[in-house]
């Protein structure tokens, strides 16, 4: 594809296309829907399927099911999906099922406001499911990275055996912006591994990366699956040895590989002595009113977060050295702010939020700024 004038919502449909999707369940929702509208052009002349459940979890249910069998899926919805979703994350964290989910952010609470942008899902993002059990949440800015980070949520998922969110936002979804899909970088696509040989396999047994060997339910080799604690074998299990051993290992493969996803672009100003740190559409705002507070003599630098869960902490302790103050800007009352401050536990943090339907505008951040 040359230069398009594309929804973030399309580009996040081509990205997985190109990822190799092909099954997608949803319901429609706004501002969601045109993901479900080009998934629909995509797909079935490619031999995918789409799929509209009779709600929000019968959808994350097909996916998880096309999931087990092989099958790259992606599914997408707005806040209200995804408290509905919250089951169905918490089997696909402890049963390891890939699976892709965007969540194109709108106001709350409840209904909120279908047609206006917020970042309010956040935490839910992190902490809505029974474990606690951390997950994998990237942040695009604008339509391209839609398309780029949607290509490698797909990798996350198949590398790693678990749900990966694409938190993007009504502004980012429904806005309409030139992209060229060919100008822009593709990571080479990632499959989930398989055992070198199915003699005496066991669903759960880790590999080096602490990821489990793949093979799809319904082959010539038992695989057995539960959404109850359980060991190797994939048998129900009560031994706090191996819960522990399994619960660990959840964790540990994510937390401990993020060095390797962190995805984030820094603009350092010489002389800066405040770094704003923001994620999302608001990133765009910020950019802006950085670059006319430089006009102005007043050097700031930068770092937007594409990486926001498991949190970042070296490319954020990173981008603070030096700093005196570090301004927070999110679509909400504050909810990424504190895992800054946990992170820059000896640098003084502010907070710039809001969440009433409107943009955050850059004469806002520079008279934060400004202090």
């Amino acid at each position: 594809m040359g230069l398009s004038l594309m929804e973030g919502n399309e580009a996040v449909a081509w990205g997985a296309y190109l990822a190799g999707c092909r099954f997608y369940a949803g319901y429609p929702i706004t501002p969601a829907t045109s993901i479900f509208n080009t998934m629909l052009r995509l797909l079935p002349p490619a031999g995918g399927i789409v799929l509209q459940g009779e709600d929000e979890i019968a959808s994350t249910g097909y996916c998880l099911g096309a999931a087990m069998a092989g099958l790259k899926a992606m599914t997408a919805t707005s806040g209200p999906g995804i408290s509905l979703y919250s089951e169905h994350i918490s089997l696909a964290i402890g049963s390891e099922i890939p699976l892709v989910i965007v969540d194109v952010q709108r106001l709350g609470p409840s209904t909120g406001s279908a047609t206006r942008g917020a970042d309010g899902d956040v935490q839910f993002l992190r902490w809505g499911s029974s474990s606690g059990l951390p997950v994998i949440v990237l942040a695009p800015m604008d339509a391209g990275d839609c398309f780029s980070l949607t290509m490698a949520a797909f990798n996350l998922a198949e590398e790693f055996r678990c749900p990966v969110f694409i938190a993007s936002n009504k502004e980012i979804g429904l806005t309409r912006e030139s992209v060229d899909l060919s100008g822009l970088p593709r990571p080479a696509l990632v499959e989930r591994a398989g055992p070198a040989s199915t003699e005496g396999y066991l669903p759960f047994r880790p590999n080096e990366k602490g990821v489990p060997y793949f093979l799809p339910i319904g082959g010539p080799t038992l695989v057995r699956q539960t959404s109850s604690t359980h060991g190797q074998d994939g048998y129900i299990t009560t031994d706090p040895l191996e819960i522990g051993a399994v619960v660990r290992r959840l964790k540990d493969k994510l937390e401990k590989a993020v060095g390797g996803f962190s995805y984030a672009e820094t603009d350092p100003a010489p002389g800066a002595e405040t770094l704003v740190i923001s994620y999302g559409v608001t990133a765009r705002s910020v950019r802006a009113a950085a670059r006319r507070l430089r006009d102005q003599g007043r050097p700031v630098s930068t770092l937007t977060l594409k990486t926001l869960w498991p949190v970042p902490e070296a490319v954020i302790s990173r981008a603070a050295e030096g700093m005196k103050r570090v301004l927070v800007v999110e679509m909400n009352l504050g909810q990424y702010v504190r895992e800054i401050e946990r992170v820059l536990k000896r640098v003084k943090v502010e907070f710039l939020g809001q969440m009433d339907g409107r943009l955050i505008s850059p004469g806002a951040i520079e008279e934060a700024v400004r202090g």
